[in-house]
């Protein structure tokens, strides 16, 4: 599959599945029918999520250095590969863009290994994880090793590390993770800091094994 696509362009009406503008309602309406086999809604689908895709991409892009020649069209497209790739049954837009989010941060943990783009993750012990939530902070080097310490997260604790992950990746709210995962938006709080004290502590050890 390959896309040609700019949120200029127009979609005909010749179909009422066309007659699309990006509205919650029109997400899950497309997501549906892509889940129960419609091959021509995951053709819609991508102009209605277009632009929400660019900006998470263009969010966690920033937290890259500019040496590399990714572009947030380049990161829509692979991470829209891997999501037609997970043949998920999709509950909602939120979901969707959970998923996106997941796709795109290993799309650039890929990348970011394959070009060797560090040796190893050199993290100052002093970092602050809602720094990754903010553009231009880091580099490579904090996305690699956010990336393998959510993997160390999910192995002891997979809600916190999913809920860590939807904060920094896809910029979610409280209210629509908890709603994602079926949880209490005091839990997603709770779960929210615990991961922080925990990432943290893993950060921090990995600045000390590089040192």
């Amino acid at each position: 599959m390959s896309f040609v696509y700019s949120s200029a362009d127009t979609v005909g009406n010749q179909d009422p599945m066309a007659d699309v503008n990006g509205r919650t309602a029109d997400v899950t309406r497309l997501l549906a029918a892509w889940s129960s086999g419609r091959g021509d809604a995951l053709d819609k689908l991508l102009p209605v999520v277009y632009d929400e895709l660019r900006r998470m991409a263009r969010g966690q892009l920033a937290n890259a250095r500019q040496n590399h020649t990714f572009q947030a069209t380049d990161l829509v497209h692979e991470a829209f590969l891997r999501l037609v790739d997970q043949r998920a049954s999709w509950q909602s837009r939120v979901h969707f863009y959970g998923i996106a989010a997941t796709c795109m941060r290993r799309v650039l943990a890929d990348y970011a290994r394959r070009r060797k783009a560090v040796k190893r993750p050199q993290i100052d012990a002093a970092i602050d994880i809602d720094d990754l939530q903010r553009a231009g902070a880091g580099g490579f080097e904090h996305l690699l090793a956010f990336d393998e310490a959510l993997d160390r997260l999910s192995a002891v604790d997979p809600r916190q590390a999913r809920i860590a992950e939807l904060k920094v990746f896809a910029g979610l709210q409280v209210d629509e993770i908890a709603s994602l995962l079926a949880i209490s938006p005091a839990t997603v709080k709770r779960d929210w800091t615990a991961a922080k004290q925990t990432l943290h502590a893993i950060l921090t050890e990995h600045a000390r094994d590089a040192r």
